[in-house]
């Protein structure tokens, strides 16, 4: 079979859900503070890949105004059944501290392309919840259990109670099925049946560097369940070097051939500092059932960065310059936005450019506007021409290279208090305690009139923003910055709290609160080789 390099989603696409439907896979991913919410890629060979949708497209479904950085939706999980795709995710609404807030929903569509349901709640106990249909016609919900006691663990278990479809409710008792190993932390609950087996798919560890996927089975669905005698079937907590880093959050999937494979989550950190940069990514392995019922990787627990799979990948469209025209009216599925399920406060598609409204701070977790696509390489160079007529200091639009509230560059235009036109550089990084800007350069005044082209080119951890005024050639502003605060690991909690990766995009601010336009002509994105580059697809 031929053999592709993992990931095979990359950039920001963790927590994969996968399934088959005849001939076509399905992987849904988590997308956090992110709008729409879940992305599904569609594949009939696992090795090529396409986002079909993001199902969670209007406020009846979600509403993220202030989620905080890295909440909103975690971990959906898809499958289908009776004709339907169920599509299971978590909305969090708080994560930090002793408790959290975590409401679990399902929503239901006759096709991948939809329509999609109005979501039936279903529960608050905790998050990663998924739906397991038995082959005898019932069908169970299962999710983590948080306890903020920490008695004895805040990560309690994984609990299992029976959902009903006619009424969309959860019926019989709740039951804590497992509480995983002495890795602790276990989450990211799927069932499977198979040979008269239950089994049961789970992620410990959290999801830094000591993440595994951890495999257990019973004979019934409400346990007792034993651990797999290797207890982690995946993990790089023990291979520190290896090129794929946190893997664990995984799923099972069977070809139709009968060929096993484990999607699952990992990171490719840089080489000097180990920061994931493009997040957490979705990778493949093959795996086989021994003699005895129990499941091994192929390669070993350790995850391989080349796999046979039963396609060949063209990876000509990964490598290939983006050349984002607005001239259609549609906005292209590569972006998102932050949160609102009402996009037009804070854009429109207008006269062939991209308008976007000046709303609250570049970082608010209300409306902001920025319309950004994910960083998919660890090269790539950025472009956009802008048309903006500033009045003061508090009206700014431009450039962003952005990951959370407290980790982001911004190259804007805006304005002196006097009016005078110019063009400012800000960054934020939470590795300064205090969190407050920084300005790298000083102000460039700027005529007060004309369209500006703003790019930035990043080349591994090295980021350099750059400016032309109309028919002059391109000039740098700044210094060289350091992308790699763009990571998980600088986002501005402990290990295990930031969970999205680095975007690239436009955004305004007007913090009169009167909306003041900006106008976007189109936005590049080119993919470059990079020597400082570490396992490029």
């Amino acid at each position: 079979m031929p053999t592709i390099t993992n990931p095979i989603l990359p950039g920001f696409n963790p927590d994969p859900s996968i399934c088959r439907v005849g001939e076509d896979y399905y992987i849904a991913t988590s997308t956090f503070e992110w709008f729409p919410g879940v992305q599904i890629h569609h594949s009939r060979d696992l090795a090529n890949w396409d986002l079909v949708c993001r199902p969670l497209t209007r406020k009846t479904q979600l509403d993220m105004r202030g989620d905080p950085d890295s909440c909103g939706v975690w971990a959906p999980d898809i499958s289908y059944a009776d004709g339907l795709f169920w599509l299971v995710y978590t909305d969090v609404k708080r994560k930090d501290g002793s408790f959290k807030d975590a409401h679990n929903y399902i929503v239901t569509a006759p096709s991948i392309e939809g329509p999609w349901s109005d979501p039936i709640y279903i529960n608050s106990s905790g998050f990663d919840p998924s739906l397991f249909h038995d082959d005898d016609g019932r069908k169970w919900f299962v999710n983590m259990l948080w306890d903020h006691r920490t008695r004895p663990l805040k990560f309690a278990g994984i609990a299992l109670q029976e959902f009903d479809p006619a009424s969309g409710k959860l019926i019989g008792p709740v039951t804590n099925i497992y509480q995983g190993t002495d890795l602790k932390l276990v989450e990211g609950p799927h069932l499977y049946k198979r040979n008269g087996w239950y089994y049961l798919l789970t992620a410990e560890g959290g999801t830094a560097y000591e993440h595994a996927c951890t495999f257990a089975r019973s004979r019934t669905i409400d346990g007792q369940y034993e651990t797999h005698p290797d207890k982690h079937i995946l993990t790089s907590k023990d291979a520190p070097f290896a090129a794929i880093q946190r893997a664990g959050h995984g799923d099972l999937v069977e070809t139709p051939e009968g060929k096993t494979y484990l999607v699952h989550l990992g990171g490719r950190p840089t080489t000097q500092n180990r920061r994931c940069v493009l997040g957490r990514e979705t990778s493949i392995q093959e795996a086989y059932w021994g003699d005895d019922d129990w499941i091994h990787v192929k390669q070993g627990p350790v995850p391989s960065l080349h796999v046979e799979v039963p396609g060949t990948r063209n990876d000509t469209p990964y490598w290939s310059e983006q050349r984002y025209s607005f001239a259609d009216g549609e906005l292209h599925q590569d972006f998102q936005w932050l949160r609102t399920p009402e996009p037009e406060r804070i854009f429109a598609l207008e006269d062939g450019k991209l308008r976007l409204f000046g709303r609250e701070s570049i970082g608010s977790w209300f409306e902001q506007s920025l319309v950004a696509r994910r960083q998919t390489h660890f090269s790539y160079d950025a472009e956009t021409t802008l048309s903006f007529d500033p009045v003061d200091e508090r009206t700014m639009a431009g450039l962003t290279a952005y990951y959370s509230r407290y980790n982001f560059f911004y190259l804007a235009v805006t304005a002196h208090s006097d009016g005078q036109r110019e063009l400012l550089l800000m960054s934020s990084e939470m590795s300064w305690p205090d969190g407050n800007l920084r300005f790298p350069a000083e102000p460039v005044q700027i005529p007060q009139t004309g369209k500006l082209k703003l790019a930035l080119s990043i080349r591994g951890a090295a980021l350099q923003f750059y400016y032309a005024l109309e028919g002059e050639a391109m000039q740098p502003i700044g210094p060289v910055l350091d992308a790699s605060i763009l990571s998980d690991e600088c986002g501005g909690h402990q290990a295990h709290g930031s969970f999205t990766g680095a975007f690239v995009g436009v955004a305004a601010q007007d913090l009169n609160g009167t909306a003041r336009p900006a106008d976007f002509d189109y936005f590049i994105y080119r993919p470059e080789h990079h020597a400082s580059d570490r396992y490029e697809i």
